[in-house]
């Protein structure tokens, strides 16, 4: 099979199985907002549902990581809060503090998905430097928020099986975060953004 035919097939696959994963979140999530009304989970799904949206739209990348490596950290990160679920159990904080925090969370991956636009993926890669909005401040305010909801679940829903998910998948999204890193640096233009933002993911902190 030739490059290009794998690489649409491989695409094919990507989008196939974000909407799959997504559709078992939205079922799981829902079901818990109806028995229960609670708001947190309702805001992580508006967070996932932007990934299914921007998978679809996004651009053509230039240069692409395509070690295993890479593959399987996308995997981890990308498949990993789907596969949160929630649960009948006491909650580490009220819910309005969740609903606050999950709220702070997808706004900035809000804000920060616009600024990216098509240049969105999942697989490591360059699809043109971004060096606007929230992107003055950290490299990867997207993944940011992620952490900012993916907190806000747990505490909401605290089981073994959830705190198993996102050390998994949370760790994955910094490795890819890193990965994405090392494959603009090749860029001129994004050596010179390293120069000016030096964050990762929080300010001050990573």
């Amino acid at each position: 099979m030739d490059l290009t035919r794998r690489d649409r097939l491989t695409d094919l696959l990507a989008r196939a199985t974000v909407g799959t994963l997504f559709t078992l979140l939205s079922i799981n999530i829902l079901a818990d907002f109806m028995r229960t009304g609670r708001l947190t989970g309702l805001l992580l799904l508006g967070g996932e549902s932007l990934v299914v949206v921007l998978t679809v739209m996004r651009r053509r990348a230039t240069i692409v990581n395509r070690s295993v490596a890479a593959a399987l950290v996308t995997i981890v990160s990308v498949a990993g809060p789907p596969m949160l679920r929630t649960a009948n159990v006491a909650a580490l904080a009220p819910d309005v503090v969740t609903t606050v925090l999950s709220a702070i969370g997808l706004s900035i991956v809000l804000v920060g998905k616009a600024s990216l636009g098509r240049s969105f993926g999942l697989v490591p890669a360059n699809r043109g430097v971004v060096v606007r909005g929230p992107y003055t401040l950290v490299r990867h305010p997207i993944y940011a928020g992620y952490l900012f909801t993916h907190v806000a679940f747990f505490a909401q829903h605290p089981t073994i099986w959830n705190a198993s998910v996102l050390v998994l998948a949370d760790t994955a999204l910094v490795i890819r975060a890193l990965m994405e890193e090392r494959v603009l640096s090749e860029d001129a233009a994004y050596q010179g953004y390293c120069q000016r933002v030096g964050w990762h993911l929080v300010p001050g902190v990573f």
